[in-house]
């Protein structure tokens, strides 16, 4: 049974700031591709039915998703408008699944709703669909308070600086597991990439 790996990147990135973490899959034996999408200019929701052509494009029979941040939202869109047959798991990385505080607070400074754009309609600042596909999502969280932490000191603790652990958890993950790493720092770690690869291959992460 052939299989891929999706990979989507979160706000203001265009998936080259995945390219160590998909390199290390790639090493592991594991086909993938990157879904590039416009964060600002373009609602979580549109974003969601250009995954969906993307996605009827991969002929594998396993298709499993790695999705940072906002990525993590727009697949919940795509597979709630559009729901995959095919089998595979999913691991999201950062991904405020709850209402961003980070956003939220943003939105509401000079020029903050300029940086955010589109991404807060039906995307950080919600509503979102729940949870209801047949893929086994599997969920990590960072408590390295880095980056926007800084400068937005309501951020709920413990966090990755972006997002708190919190807001990371969904109702109807399979499994859920917080890394010393920062919100960025997730696409870096090496240990993001075991245990992503554990819950991709086992639906499960690995507790010590």
């Amino acid at each position: 049974m052939s299989s891929s790996i999706v990979f989507i990147h979160g706000l203001w990135m265009n998936g080259i700031d995945m390219t160590l973490l998909q390199n290390r899959f790639k090493k592991a034996g594991y086909s993938s591709s990157r879904f590039r999408y416009k964060s600002i200019n373009t609602t979580p929701v549109d974003n969601a039915h250009k995954l969906a052509e993307y996605i009827n494009q991969i002929e594998s029979d396993q298709i499993h998703f790695v999705c940072h941040s906002l990525g993590g939202l727009v697949l919940r869109h795509c597979l709630n408008l559009h729901p995959l047959d095919k089998p595979g798991n999913i691991v999201m990385l950062g991904t405020p699944n709850q209402t961003s505080i980070a956003a939220k607070t943003l939105s509401s400074w000079p020029g903050g709703s300029l940086l955010l754009g589109k991404s807060v309609d039906n995307g950080l600042l919600g509503p979102l669909p729940a949870w209801s596909g047949k893929q086994n999502i599997g969920v990590v969280a960072g408590d390295l308070r880095l980056g926007m932490g800084l400068i937005i000191p309501n951020i709920p603790t413990p966090s990755d600086g972006t997002v708190s652990v919190a807001e990371t958890r969904l109702a109807g993950m399979r499994d859920h597991i917080t890394l010393h790493a920062s919100h960025f720092g997730l696409l870096l770690s090496k240990e993001t990439f075991i245990q992503a690869k554990h819950f991709i291959e086992l639906t499960e992460f690995f507790h010590t």
